[in-house]
């Protein structure tokens, strides 16, 4: 099987820091490219937190594996270097959504995976010091028109009362401007305190440089560009040397659809962000949001938006880019309206920092399954597994979808590999040019909304 469309794809050797802010935070070495034929137990293509916490919990199983990740540009080039790092309880888009699609007990089940999600990559990067400014000051849902506050009061109804999820909280108008004083922000909030944010380019570094000691070998800038079966193995065709697995995981969530098992799983959908200078001590007098929590609003096309370390505001979202086909053009990373859009958004929400510096912009794409929920498991036999769909919120559910891939690899059977999303019938896209006309329906139905209820100045200018 050759890895679809590959010519298209850009993998030559490019300045990987110029794909955001966060991998330039840190000074970074990528490894070699694989130069010769080796022979593994487990292949894992994609060097992000899925394919490093896999082979980081197979070699926890079982030491003696022999296990090879195989990056087709750096370590952390794709979502996991380019996010806004949150780790959250997110699966999907809302509960309503998931129980929508699957049910009141199975969106209970999702939400307590990701709960344990959050807890356990809180709990590595303690245990394992890994090195990426994490924090843990909870998550602010907030709505900036009257509609928008009616659904999210409806949200947190459903939530607390009709599924019985504890450690959410209701805040009142008056106390969400004593945390974070904007004058967009209608009506109260939801509060979750289980959210940490972190650098996430530090930390897939860091993940990196956990697995390696443990005997991972991880090559950069090695593309697969075929996988064939022979002799009931795989080799796995790169350009300057072949891998030969017993098994494979594909860690690839955006890039899915270039592969045949997981072609009409998801697509990509590409999302925005800006980088301000740091704020001064007058921006913090008139904001407030001295509890540095994560933020979304409830907009159709979030804002998200948190502190960095050095106090920075990292703002995403506003709306997404798209492609045709199988491309994944580098081209898409760039998006100077959505950019200037989002610029102009921020002050809407902080007038406080009109005239402050951007200093960084950039994008890049996240995996969208048509039913808009996590996908994993087999891809047909049991030598094959795949995780895609985290939809933009994947920092602390990549974690423990690792785990539950190394479960799956290892063919046991476990809580995890029981979940109800595991080996879970995914709606297919239909092909193009059906597929990019679904894709924008819904994108478009979803940008009508915001221009038609929201307060932000939604007409580019």
């Amino acid at each position: 099987m050759k890895v679809k469309d590959i010519e298209n794809q850009d993998f030559k050797k490019q300045d990987f820091k110029e794909k955001s802010y966060w991998l330039n935070t840190r000074d970074y070495t990528p490894n070699m490219n694989l130069k010769e034929d080796i022979d593994v137990d487990v292949a894992v293509i994609g060097g992000g937190f899925t394919g490093l916490t896999s082979a980081y919990f197979l070699k926890k199983a079982e030491s003696g594996l022999r296990i090879a990740v195989l990056e087709g540009h750096i370590v952390g080039y794709g979502a996991s270097g380019r996010n806004a790092g949150f780790s959250m309880t997110k699966f999907g888009l809302m509960h309503t959504v998931t129980a929508f699609r699957f049910g009141k007990q199975k969106t209970v089940e999702a939400h307590e995976y990701i709960c344990r999600a959050v807890d356990l990559l809180r709990d590595l990067v303690s245990t394992l010091k890994l090195d990426c400014d994490y924090e843990h000051p909870g998550f602010l849902e907030v709505s900036t028109c009257e509609v928008y506050q009616k659904r999210l009061a409806h949200e947190f109804e459903f939530v607390t009362n009709k599924l019985g999820i504890k450690e959410i909280y209701w805040i009142d108008q008056q106390e969400l401007k004593s945390r974070v004083n904007s004058p967009m922000y209608v009506g109260g909030a939801w509060w979750e305190p289980r959210t940490g944010i972190l650098n996430p380019a530090k930390l897939v570094w860091s993940w990196k440089e956990t697995v390696e000691p443990m005997g991972v070998q991880i090559f950069e800038n090695t593309p697969v560009v075929e996988i064939t079966r022979e002799g009931g193995r795989f080799r796995l065709v790169t350009p300057e040397g072949d891998v030969r697995a017993n098994k494979v995981v594909l860690a690839t969530n955006a890039w899915s659809h270039l592969f045949g098992q997981t072609k009409r799983k998801q697509v990509p959908v590409w999302t925005y962000i800006v980088l301000t200078e740091p704020l001064t001590e007058k921006h913090f007098q008139e904001i407030g949001w001295k509890g540095r929590e994560g933020i979304e609003d409830y907009r159709d096309l979030v804002h998200y938006y948190r502190l960095t370390a050095d106090n920075r505001i990292v703002l995403g979202g506003r709306d997404v880019g798209l492609t045709y086909g199988y491309k994944m053009p580098s081209a898409n990373d760039q998006n100077p309206r959505v950019f200037a859009g989002l610029k102009r958004d921020l002050v809407q929400m902080f007038p406080a920092l009109n005239g402050i510096k951007f200093t960084h912009q950039w994008g890049g794409p996240c995996s969208m399954p048509l039913d808009m929920a996590p996908a994993m498991g087999y891809t047909g036999g049991k030598d094959m597994v795949y995780s895609l769909g985290c939809m933009g919120h994947a920092v602390s559910l990549t974690h423990l979808n690792g785990m539950t891939l190394a479960d799956l690899v290892l063919e046991r059977d476990t809580e995890l590999t029981r979940t109800f999303f595991v080996n879970r019938r995914t709606i297919p896209y239909p092909p193009e040019p059906l597929r990019t006309a679904a894709i924008k329906a819904i994108a478009g139905f979803m940008r009508w909304e915001d221009t038609r209820y929201d307060k932000f100045v939604m007409k580019d200018k």
